[in-house]
């Protein structure tokens, strides 16, 4: 496993932040959807003018990882939009993590993860939840190993496909 560096994102890196998003989602996600479904999502939804403009915005924290000198991965943490089943909770949430595929297994994820649950518990949240694809085993394995549960289920909109998320939460 190799040493993994995390530091915030700033306004400066924003256009870096949005290019890694879209290279990691498409990679994680294309082989599994349409090509229709994913270029409506990435034009409308995912587009590098909507992601630079999160970099900086109130209740945005992101955190970049890197492995040496290359930008191997990100988190992007929420503040202040809970779902209705933890609206009284002190929560945030992790809104994207994501490694580059090459950066799958050197420790980046759990960099990020570490580092997240950090600042959680920093700013007093009791705890942490995310939204999962439910057929993404992979991510659904390593959320457990952390020690998400399953507390509901909610729809997100891929393009023209509605898909089922996993909303999973980890206690602190």
């Amino acid at each position: 496993m190799s040493d993994v560096l995390i530091r915030y994102g700033t306004r400066e890196d924003a256009m870096e932040i949005a290019a890694l998003s879209r290279e990691t989602f498409y990679s994680a996600f294309a082989k599994d959807n349409s090509v229709e479904d994913m270029e409506k999502f990435m034009t409308e939804q995912f587009s590098t003018a909507r992601l630079m403009a999160q970099v900086g915005a109130p209740g945005n924290i992101f955190l970049l990882a890197y492995v040496g000198e290359q930008l191997a991965g990100y988190v992007r943490l929420l503040d202040g939009f809970p779902p209705s089943e933890l609206k009284d909770f002190p929560t945030i949430e992790i809104a994207r993590i994501y490694a580059r595929q090459d950066a799958i297994g050197k420790g980046v994820g759990r960099a990020l993860m570490q580092r997240s649950i950090e600042i959680a518990t920093s700013m007093n949240k009791r705890s942490i939840w995310l939204g999962v694809w439910e057929k993404n085993d992979r991510a659904i394995a390593f959320y457990t190993k952390w020690g998400f549960e399953k507390f509901g289920e909610h729809d997100f909109l891929l393009g023209n496909d509605v898909q089922r998320d996993w909303m999973m939460r980890k206690l602190l």
